[in-house]
């Protein structure tokens, strides 16, 4: 009896040992196929970086995004986002337009169907964008679901972006909760504290 007990716990841990090791393979071999995004800050589990790999550098959806994004989602150019430590466009039906720059703090989430427009049409020549300084996101930031946020926007660390809101101009201070078309402070929050601390 504890022979046959003894050997259920070894194949037990050995499939353990084996789920680790493939595990550890998976994480080798996307290191070295995707690297500008392994070898950088991640947040998410295996398999929705495994699913964002094969939708992306297999099937060729977003394939231009050095990090993973959900496929209804659009990264206009991603070479001009820091990303900070999570991924834009990973929410369904995103529309990040980095072509004037967007600068994303630490410990961003973004929900669904947000858009971050860094560039706008001339009045004088729609085919034409005027240039605009970037925008700017920073630390620990909540962008609700179906928010827009404009060229030159400048948000504050712990500012939370009500769902739907459209914010037309910056809120550097830190802490807010904004809202509304156009977006403006609807209250004044605590810090934000993490539940690591």
């Amino acid at each position: 009896m504890f022979y046959s007990s003894h050997n259920a716990t070894l194949t037990i841990l050995n499939s353990q040992d084996w789920q680790m090791s493939r595990k550890k393979l998976i994480i080798k071999i996307l290191k070295l196929l995707w690297p500008q995004y392994m070898n950088g800050p991640q947040e998410h589990t295996l398999l929705i970086v495994l699913r964002s790999f094969i939708i992306q550098k297999i099937l060729r959806i977003n394939s231009h995004v050095p990090w993973p994004v959900h496929p209804t989602s659009k990264v206009l150019a991603p070479e001009k986002i820091e990303r900070g430590t999570r991924t834009p466009g990973l929410a369904m039906g995103c529309h990040i337009d980095g072509r004037n720059g967007i600068i994303i703090g630490k410990n961003v989430w973004i929900g669904p169907h947000v858009c971050i427009i860094s560039q706008n049409h001339d009045t004088a020549d729609y085919r034409r964008y005027i240039e605009q300084p970037s925008i700017i996101i920073g630390d620990n930031c909540w962008i609700g679901a179906g928010a827009i946020i404009l060229p030159g926007v400048h948000l504050g660390n712990h500012t939370i972006v009500g769902a739907g809101a459209v914010v037309t101009k910056s809120f550097p201070d830190e802490n807010c909760i904004v809202a509304g078309n156009p977006a403006k402070v609807k209250k004044t929050i605590g810090r934000y504290k993490p539940s690591n601390e």
